[in-house]
């Protein structure tokens, strides 16, 4: 096996977290996503219900440094989530918490609903934390997975 001396491996710690969105409406508002994921450091990215087309977005190329993974249903989706993970929804709901106060779990999959709809029900079904952005009114969909991703980075001591 041939030997690469100057490759330094990160050291990772415990822990992993993905973000993904269910039924994007828009191919840009993916890219967008993909690419605040690639910066704050997210493990993988997902779509359900809908085939990503690359867009001009995702300036960074994100498909060469995380995977974004595609899911034809939300049933599909949640046989494949990782082991131990908790899966949180993003969403403007009334068992939703602030996200201020909430305490990012160590292997989470943060889902965020479409942009006209929110989140299914059978989502929310499924979610074991739902967290709510501050404010009356929904933001667009990349950008409440921004913010959520730089709460939990922030507040994990990433930066």
């Amino acid at each position: 096996m041939e030997q690469y001396p100057n490759v330094v491996v990160p050291q990772c710690g415990r822990g992993f977290f993905g973000i993904g969105i269910e039924y994007p409406r828009t191919a840009k508002n993916v890219g967008t996503l993909w690419r605040t994921a690639h910066i704050m450091k997210a493990d993988f990215m997902f779509v359900i219900g809908q085939c990503y087309k690359s867009v001009c977005t995702d300036t960074l190329k994100s498909w060469r440094h995380i995977p974004l993974f595609e899911f034809g249903s939300f049933e599909h989706f949640h046989k494949s989530m990782p082991k131990d993970a908790r899966l949180v929804g993003v969403e403007l709901d009334g068992r939703s918490v602030p996200l201020s106060g909430y305490i990012h779990p160590e292997r989470a999959v943060y889902l965020l609903g479409s942009e006209k709809d929110g989140l299914s029900q059978e989502a929310l079904e499924h979610c074991a934390d739902v967290v709510q952005i501050p404010g009356e009114f929904s933001l667009n969909v990349s950008v409440a997975g921004s913010i959520v991703l730089y709460d939990r980075l922030l507040k994990n001591g990433g930066f």
